[in-house]
């Protein structure tokens, strides 16, 4: 409505102006996605103060009575210039647009095609797991052994086995590989590989250790993997070496053995075993550190105390609780009872 009256600077400053802010609200709502329309007010308002300033800082010239030619001459060709110009930034607006518009296309697509292919790697991590991790339920002659495993994403770092042995024995190694998600369930596989390989040559728990150790020595990078290891012979038996791992219970109380490190740790390797007997009835309780370090929403952790005073449940129900007072790691509990009933004491050496 104002072209040919306008002052060329408030001409200039509007056009560039309105291109500007053009591409301001193609940047701000492809950023803010759903919240599009709150930058849009914002900006709309900013726009219009601005635009305003602009308008009563050059106001438009005086309509004269009457042209002569040669005005008209001069106000055709200035709006034939002003038309070129509004045209020009306009273009310039619009091609900020496509360009943003384009370039977040592509990086949206990118990022749905890397998220897809993590999902699936992370699908197929979880099948391996699900073949790896032995039943939550198994009937092995001699024991009744129950399980829970609940990783804290897609994959966990958590791992056990329960291998029965030709004697009547059991086998049973459990452990917590440093970190999370794929690179740690791709050392669960390996670490689990090793044991069942290691576990058709020996079921003494330290030498299994130690050669874990040195399999997966220089594997880890800087992490680790804490393991214990039990071998419990059918009359009763209980062989055990840790390294690193928490302390498994024995019918609510906590079983003290021999400190070792971690697997996979320089200067590490050298474990000790502990010998018990496990009367009929009793039952061992081993777990993960995924259930003493549950932390609720005030930062209180799940504790030992806690724990201790769940060990005469089952291993899902122990489980449940401290995913349900506030889940921050995976969570493994694995109970082994011996059947039948005995009287006689327990001993460790």
């Amino acid at each position: 409505m104002s072209m040919g009256r306008q002052q060329t600077v408030a001409f200039l400053l509007g056009t560039v102006l309105s291109g500007l802010f053009a591409v301001i609200y193609a940047v701000v709502s492809i950023s803010l996605r759903k919240n599009w329309w709150k930058g849009a007010l914002a900006i709309f308002v900013v726009q219009f103060v601005v635009m305003g300033f602009v308008g009563h800082s050059f106001p438009n010239r005086a309509v004269p009575p009457s042209m002569s030619a040669a005005e008209l001459e001069r106000l055709r060709i200035r709006l034939t210039w002003d038309s070129i110009a509004t045209m020009t930034v306009v273009s310039l607006g619009y091609t900020g647009f496509f360009y943003v518009s384009v370039k977040e296309a592509r990086r949206y697509v990118k990022t749905r095609m890397e998220k897809a292919l993590l999902e699936s790697e992370m699908t197929a991590a979880r099948q391996v797991q699900q073949v790896i991790v032995p039943d939550a339920n198994r009937s092995i002659p001699g024991f009744a052994v129950e399980s829970a495993y609940k990783p804290a994403r897609e994959v966990g770092g958590d791992f056990f086995q329960i291998l029965p042995v030709e004697n009547g024995g059991l086998l049973f190694v459990i452990g917590d590989v440093s970190g999370k998600g794929l690179p740690a369930a791709m050392l669960v596989s390996m670490v689990i590989g090793s044991i069942r390989a290691t576990a058709e040559e020996t079921h003494d728990p330290v030498l299994l250790l130690r050669r874990l150790h040195r399999q997966i020595l220089g594997h880890t990078a800087d992490g680790f993997v804490t393991a214990l290891a039990a071998f419990l012979a059918r009359d009763g038996a209980v062989t055990l070496a840790n390294a690193g791992h928490l302390s498994p219970y024995l019918d609510g109380r906590e079983i003290e053995l021999p400190g070792g490190l971690p697997l996979g740790i320089s200067g590490g390797g050298q474990y000790a075993a502990a010998t018990m007997e496990l009367p009929k009835g009793s039952r061992m309780t081993f777990l993960s550190d995924g259930v003493v370090e549950a932390q609720n929403e005030n930062g209180e952790l799940f504790g030992f105390d806690r724990t201790k005073a769940m060990v005469g449940a089952s291993a899902s129900a122990m489980a449940d609780a401290a995913m349900e007072f506030g889940q921050a790691d995976d969570i493994t509990v694995v109970t082994i009872e011996r059947r039948g009933s005995d009287t006689s004491g327990t001993t460790l050496h």
